[in-house]
């Protein structure tokens, strides 16, 4: 079992989209999906006006489905697909997989399809979700991994779980996936989506620019959340440094991000 980063959508020329593809036992499972063969057809329709303002490169190859090909794997044996969240540069990709069964926290699935405010009928592209993927939602219970809500996905793969991570949007989500025991150079990566965008956030030992705690203030559904969550991801990432990895979608450092 292997856990691959890959860039699936570069935005503004640097920022990156970080998708996990992990080589699993019974087929390929994906960690978000990025932009979409789709959404680089007919951009308009499908990532709407906010295109403008993001400026996403709408590279082919950029796509989940093309690095999956250029991997060496058939894109048809993405069985699963775990969503942090439905905001469209998460998941624009669902619809080259049309036969992956897709897994999301059952709040962000209610709030972005089912009775969505004002706001996230302005923020989500139902377009993305039109082909009628298989969602199976999940609400979280008693259980608990590091303090952390979370939903275990072992019928996904074994160790695989929901993370509650809210702030960014209502219902966000963080993925475990777990590394492969067998091999002590692929350990447990924690793909937190949006919950932190530049590791300084969490990492007081980096630098990062100040202003972009601005941008994500602005982008949040959950406000009152964000610290919060900043904080116990920082104290996670420490506590577990050499056997946990906790990535973001968009920071440029580590693998899957865009040099430069």
């Amino acid at each position: 079992m292997r856990i691959h980063q890959m860039n699936c959508g570069t935005f503004a020329g640097r920022v990156p989209t970080r998708v996990l593809l992990v080589e699993a036992p019974e087929g390929l499972v994906l960690v978000d999906t990025g932009i979409g063969l789709h959404d680089i057809a007919d951009p308009a329709a499908r990532l709407g006006p906010s295109r403008h303002a993001m400026r996403p490169r709408l590279d082919p190859s950029e796509t989940a489905y093309r690095r999956i090909e250029a991997m060496g794997f058939d894109p048809r044996e993405v069985r699963h697909i775990v969503l942090t969240h439905m905001d469209f540069d998460h998941i624009g990709g669902l619809a080259d997989f049309p036969g992956a069964e897709v897994h999301v926290a059952s709040e962000a699935l209610t709030w972005a399809v089912r009775t969505p405010r004002w706001i996230e009928r302005r923020r989500y592209r139902r377009a993305q979700w039109a082909h009628g993927p298989a969602f199976t939602e999940y609400t979280y219970g008693t259980d608990r991994w590091e303090g952390f809500r979370v939903h275990p996905l072992d019928h996904v793969l074994e160790g695989m779980a929901l993370v509650d991570l809210p702030g960014h949007t209502v219902g966000h989500a963080g993925v475990l996936v777990p590394g492969d025991p067998r091999d002590p150079g692929e350990v447990d990566v924690l793909h937190a989506g949006d919950a932190f965008y530049l590791r300084g956030q969490i990492d007081p030992s980096v630098g990062y620019p100040r202003a972009i705690a601005v941008a994500e203030r602005a982008l949040s559904l959950v406000p009152s959340a964000v610290e919060l969550t900043h904080e116990r991801l920082a104290a996670l990432a420490g506590r577990r440094v050499g056997d946990l990895r906790v990535v973001c979608a968009h920071d440029p450092r580590g693998p899957g991000g865009v040099p430069g």
